[in-house]
């Protein structure tokens, strides 16, 4: 193994500067992180949607809208993993009770999403609705 010299290193580090200097950091997954009155999403979908959801609170069809819930994910008594989720409000079903809702805005479903979701219905009985 051939090991660098401290100058080689400083060199290495100062060429990576200038390559990306003023150049936004690129999404993974092509998304764009957009603000909506203040508010900063990963998404441009996250943030559509945020806006359809207040709209939908404004006129009484939703309640307790809230945004980023983190619900830790525990199994034989120990936390595995910790799941957050995008929205979470109640909603008026047809039998006229309310219900929680646990929302993802999903463009991509990774490996580790797939772990958490079925992790949240096996362990808080909770569905993610996707949208």
């Amino acid at each position: 193994m051939t090991r660098m010299t401290q100058e080689q290193y400083d060199a290495l580090q100062e060429k990576r500067k200038i390559s990306t200097a003023g150049e936004p950091k690129k999404s993974k997954y092509g998304n764009r992180r957009t603000e909506v009155n203040g508010i900063l999403f990963d998404s441009a979908r996250e943030a559509a949607r945020w806006s359809e959801l207040t709209m939908m609170e404004n006129a009484g069809l939703i309640r307790y809208l809230k945004r980023q819930v983190s619900f830790p994910l525990i199994v034989n008594d120990e936390q595995v993993a910790q799941y957050r989720a995008d929205f979470t409000y109640s909603e008026l079903a047809p039998c006229g009770e309310w219900v929680e809702v646990v929302e993802d805005v999903k463009g991509v479903r990774t490996p580790l999403y797939k772990l958490k979701f079925a992790l949240m219905r096996a362990c808080l009985g909770i569905t993610i609705r996707e949208t």
